[in-house]
């Protein structure tokens, strides 16, 4: 979870997490307006809870008396008058559908689709179905894992985009080795070459590795591998191609083979 939802949520306002059920669809009658001062006021008590958080926008909410405010790319409600806040899923009953999900999904979509693709190292297909963007680490056993079957998830028509989350942080040996690839010339082999104890040599240029990894905490990313589907919704960690593909076929609303 990203930092600052959790000081907001446990610490800063000491409230109990919880997880709000709404039977109200989208579109259906909105919340109550904001109180006087308007939004000003939930967010004057947000940044004095935690100084320094970063509020990405804040919304209507189906919840009477609450509005959607997105931190750090989370969702979470707060009431208009600045003193309770929400933590959890709101559940739309009659489809089971998660609405915090969604909203989430969407805030993720959008920074996800600002990133240029000549930003990212890609494994695709000729022809891929899907592109899914992958938060990966050199050194995490699971993102070596998933990149032993990249064959696997390409023959599925899975286009695999790669951006660096290096967990030990800035200035890591993850990092310096995120930089090597970078800035090797060819960048796909060096990844491939990394992730297997290969040896890559040092270099250094102008990379995006910094970026990638201030992007990665911004959506929220706190484990790697992170893989986004398209629509910004987060699939998972660690998925092996079959379920990859299973889980985007449902996403699209496709029926799934059994085997």
């Amino acid at each position: 979870m990203n930092r600052s939802v959790a000081l907001v949520a446990s610490l800063a306002l000491g409230l109990v997490v919880v997880a709000a059920v709404a039977q109200t669809k989208p579109g259906a009658a909105q919340a109550a307006a904001p109180a006087a001062g308007g939004d000003a006021v939930l967010r004057a008590a947000i940044l004095k809870a935690v100084p320094g958080s970063v509020i990405d926008s804040v919304k209507p909410s189906l919840i009477p008396g609450y509005r959607e405010v997105a931190i750090g790319g989370r969702v979470v409600y707060v009431s208009t008058d600045g003193r309770y806040l929400l933590q959890g899923s709101l559940i739309e009953l009659s489809s089971r559908e998660n609405l915090t999900a969604v909203s989430e999904g969407a805030l993720r979509r959008g920074v996800l689709d600002a990133v240029p693709r000549d930003r990212r190292i890609i494994f695709a297909p000729a022809k891929p179905k899907y592109r899914v963007t992958v938060f990966t680490d050199i050194d995490c056993s699971y993102c070596r894992k998933m990149h032993t079957q990249i064959a696997g998830y390409n023959k599925a028509g899975i286009s695999i985009e790669y951006l660096f989350f290096p967990r030990a942080g800035i200035g890591s040996e993850s990092f310096t080795k995120a930089i090597n690839v970078w800035c090797a010339t060819d960048r796909r082999k060096a990844l491939t070459d990394a992730k297997a104890d290969r040896p890559v040599a040092r270099k250094t240029c102008a990379n995006p590795i910094t970026m990638d990894y201030a992007l990665g905490r911004k959506i929220g990313v706190d484990g790697t591998p992170a893989v986004y589907a398209p629509d910004g919704t987060q699939l998972g960690g660690y998925l092996a191609p079959d379920e990859m593909l299973a889980r985007l076929e449902r996403q699209n609303g496709k029926p799934v083979a059994s085997k």
